[in-house]
């Protein structure tokens, strides 16, 4: 199964959705974006089909969202999407497509709804909290 998670590395909810990924068996193929950058095209076809606006994937905390005043209520789709790709850190992070799906998977638990199977439970996150309990049930909120 083609797995793409786009990815920020220093972002932790970002490194448990691509180790979840890879312990659940699949090799995905991980796009670095603040790295690569985006297009607009890229951006509108991602946040469509996640059924987003720019404005639902606008990182506003650790960005310069604020600065660049992206915050109010006039600020324009067109022109998110402008600064978003002027300043890939702006997008929120993890994007996960798959199967013709696309999700932000915040919290990394929610990636585990796009996967055909799972790690194997008991499972916990990076920072050792719980994900999947030992009967094999994702916990509340992860």
């Amino acid at each position: 199964m083609n797995i793409v998670i786009f990815h920020n590395p220093n972002c932790g909810t970002s490194r448990n959705v691509v180790q979840i990924v890879k312990d659940a068996g699949f090799s995905p193929t991980v796009v670095e974006y603040l790295d690569t950058g985006w297009t607009k095209p890229q951006l509108q076809t991602l946040f469509a089909t996640a059924g987003l606006s720019a404005r639902d994937a606008l990182r506003t905390s650790k960005s310069p969202a604020q600065e660049l005043g992206l915050m109010g209520s006039d600020v324009t789709e067109e022109q998110l999407l402008d600064a978003m790709v002027a300043h890939p850190i702006l997008v929120n992070r993890p994007f996960v497509a798959c199967k013709g799906q696309v999700r932000l998977c915040r919290p990394s638990g929610q990636v585990l709804d796009m996967l055909p199977h799972w790690p194997a439970a008991p499972y916990a996150k990076e920072d050792g909290s719980p994900l999947i309990t030992a009967d094999g049930a994702v916990v509340p909120g992860a």
